[in-house]
């Protein structure tokens, strides 16, 4: 990548917005000139598209391709095509969108309301029809596709001692002789038999007690919510004679992207079901800066966030209820972890000070509230326990993280990634622990790439380059047979090829470097160049063709400059965050790598290292830890203790702001080449060859893109 190039993206990263965000607004701004007809801009794909005024939302997604159910044929009957239309200010996708972007609700809507119901805010798609300049945002339930949310609970041993515990008591009966209430009588049971001094009652306790202890006479069972140290204990709940029932908690990993929850039962700490969903606020941004910027250029916007997120976990609370079959009354404990912004949108903050220096949270203790202050639909007077935040951009999931993974307690040094929209990056051992944050944006989830989309069926995922023959195979989400095994086009039947997701697009470009189709500075070569038809021409430089389905229908697959540079982009700022910890610990090497997040569990290491997405290491010693932020809720949802330890530890991380340190801007243009202009991969280079390509040529296909860098350079 040229010098005058790559410092522009590091100053637009450093400036809390990435590079792909600003070329792509410029981009939209270069289209808007180009026509007058209204941009519909689709989340969370990222699909956008200009349409003449008039077109049904239902038809501007048919034919860009956005995954929109409809089988009534657009007559407004099987309400598969509802969508939420965004209104505001978004100067990430350059767009104002007005309070009468669409045709106004008709009488179709309205008879379908009436009938069926429908959520406050969502138009069908088939009868809103686009009047002005549109942000459109696709709910899980509309999509054919559904996301796989694969945040799934990793399997771990843990010291069971939850805050919510159940006691059996047996209570003296009330004497005209020893005047007291039965509360109070309840309470002295407790403290006699179970050693629980000091408890109290809300009001709600006081009006079903009573009842209780006479239909189990005497003899009952009470969930006490026991407070840190059993300094606070407060009657949660009772039950006449011995309960033989369970109270369940939730450990939910709130983040940019998805929300996943754990569902946990709490006398036994069994996992009892998983569930996640795709954070609603995605439509008003696919990055935390972009939230950020909504807030503060649309009055009221950080209530509106907060209400969506609120909204969305109600759902998902519904949603994992019925998949265990257990009453969402019961569950009486919740633990959350996410990063900064997320922390202010989900308590109801504005995040502003969150998008300027010094970046000043709120509060960075852990929190200890009750789940109706949050509008939570669980247990009338459940508890909900926030994780503490590290610093301004490092958060309580990366708490989570430090509490799951425990470097703080590593003799060798680890260096552990939690790989997602914002990377929480966490390096030390039993010295010491520093910790900092990449914003790296949406790319690795598969956003801002050409043919990218979240991971969901049919996406690609999966990715193998001949060398040779550079002929690719792949394999899909949904199907465990490779592209060119027998049985591939039955498996893929019912799903299809649809694009490919944030795995799929990290293993193509590692396998195109490998294959020699793709230089260190990220260029494509021709078809010339490379000896491979695959490589075809794309505005003034060149794509690799992956795919074509656009004979039977489907979509052509295609990875171009542009999708190279997003990740470039991505990982660039990944490598320099670590590389920063790295410079402050004063080694040029780690003992192992830990790849956390949902993301992190699919990325192949040797993959990761060949695009530069982390540093040197061996890749034995290279794992992952799967979903280590919800196995850090997990265990402070479980485990009291667990809490107090986290809430030490985090004031032992040592936290450094990658904005302000002169020498990111450094590593950030060195790691922008594939895997590194500078650092040197010494061990990668003992497991595999890159070649020695260069498509940087003028007067070649693969010299078009090379003039116009040149140009932007002078």
């Amino acid at each position: 990548m040229p010098p005058m190039e790559q410092k522009t993206a590091v100053f637009d990263f450093l400036g809390l917005k990435t590079a792909i965000c600003s070329a792509s607004t410029a981009q939209y701004s270069r289209a808007r000139d180009m026509s007058n007809d209204p941009l519909v801009v689709f989340t969370p794909s990222g699909k956008r598209g200009r349409f003449p005024v008039g077109t049904p939302v239902l038809t501007a997604a048919r034919q860009l391709g956005v995954d929109l159910d409809s089988v009534c044929g657009g007559r407004g009957i099987c309400s598969k095509c509802q969508i939420t239309p965004s209104y505001g200010e978004f100067s990430k996708h350059g767009v104002t969108v007005a309070d009468d972007a669409l045709s106004e609700w008709n009488k179709v809507e309205q008879r379908y309301k009436d009938k069926r119901g429908l959520i406050d805010g969502r138009r069908l798609g088939c009868q809103a029809k686009i009047e002005k300049d549109v942000v459109i945002d696709v709910p899980p339930e509309s999509q054919v596709h559904k996301q796989v949310v694969r945040k799934r609970a990793e399997a771990r041993d843990i010291v069971m001692n939850p805050s919510i515990r159940l006691f059996y008591v047996e209570v003296e009966e009330p004497d005209m002789h020893k005047p007291s209430g039965d509360l109070e009588r309840l309470c002295e049971a407790l403290k006699k038999q179970w050693d629980v001094k000091g408890v109290k009652a809300d009001l709600h306790i006081l009006r079903q007690m009573q009842p209780a202890l006479r239909k189990g006479a005497w003899k009952v069972t009470v969930a006490v919510h026991l407070g840190v140290d059993r300094q606070s204990p407060r009657i949660m709940h009772i039950w006449p004679g011995y309960y033989e029932g369970s109270i369940y908690g939730l450990a939910v990993d709130l983040g940019s992207t998805t929300i996943a929850a754990h569902l946990c039962d709490l006398k036994s700490g069994e996992v009892l079901a998983s569930s996640g969903i795709m954070n609603p606020q995605i439509r008003f941004g696919e990055d935390l800066m972009s939230r950020v910027s909504y807030a503060m250029m649309n009055k009221g916007g950080d209530q509106e966030m907060t209400r969506a997120v609120r909204d969305g976990m109600n759902a998902l609370f519904v949603q994992i209820s019925k998949e265990a079959q257990i009453d969402q009354a019961l569950i009486m404990d919740a633990v959350f972890v996410c990063n900064p912004v997320m922390h202010h949108l989900f308590l109801g903050i504005d995040p502003f000070e969150l998008g300027q220096a010094p970046f000043a949270l709120a509060t960075s203790d852990a929190l200890a509230l009750e789940a109706r202050d949050l509008d939570l639909n669980l247990h009338p007077t459940a508890r909900v326990y926030l994780l503490p935040c590290i610093a301004g951009h490092v958060g309580a999931d990366a708490a989570a993280v430090a509490l799951s993974e425990a470097p703080d307690k590593s003799e060798d040094l680890v260096l552990v990634v939690d790989v997602g929209t914002n990377a929480e990056i966490l390096l030390g051992n039993n010295d010491k622990v520093l910790a900092c944050s990449s914003p790296t944006g949406p790319a690795f989830e598969g956003a801002q790439i050409s043919s990218g989309q979240r991971a969901a069926p049919g996406a690609i995922e999966r990715v193998e380059i001949n060398p040779i023959t550079k002929e690719p195979r792949f394999r899909v989400i949904g199907s465990e047979i490779w592209s060119d095994e027998d049985g591939f086009e039955q498996s893929i039947a019912t799903t299809g090829i649809t694009g490919i997701c944030g795995s799929g697009i990290i293993e193509v470009i590692a396998e195109m470097r490998l294959a020699g189709l793709l230089d260190a500075s990220g260029l494509i070569g021709s078809a010339e160049q490379t000896g491979s038809v695959r490589c075809v021409p794309e505005g003034r430089t060149n794509a690799y063709l992956l795919w074509d389905g656009s004979a039977e229908g489907g979509p052509r697959i295609t990875v171009t400059n542009p999708d190279i540079r997003a990740i470039q982009m991505a990982k660039a700022a990944l490598y320099s965050g670590a590389r920063l910890l790295m410079d402050k610990i004063g080694v040029d090497t780690v003992d192992r790598v830990v790849l956390a997040g949902a993301f992190g569990a699919h990325i192949s290491a040797k993959h990761a290292m060949v695009l530069g997405m982390i540093p040197d290491c061996q890749l034995d010693k290279v794992t992952s830890a799967g979903n280590a932020a919800g196995t850090g809720a997990r265990i402070a949802l479980l485990n009291t203790n667990a809490r107090r330890e986290i809430e030490d530890t985090v004031r032992q991380i040592e936290k450094i702001e990658t904005a302000v340190e002169p020498r990111f801007q450094e590593h950030f243009v060195n790691a922008s080449a594939i895997p590194n202009s500078a650092d040197p991969f010494p061990i990668l280079e003992s497991v595999v060859t890159l070649p020695s390509v260069s498509f940087n040529t003028a007067g070649s296909e693969g010299g078009r893109g090379a003039g116009r860098r040149r140009r932007r350079a002078t």
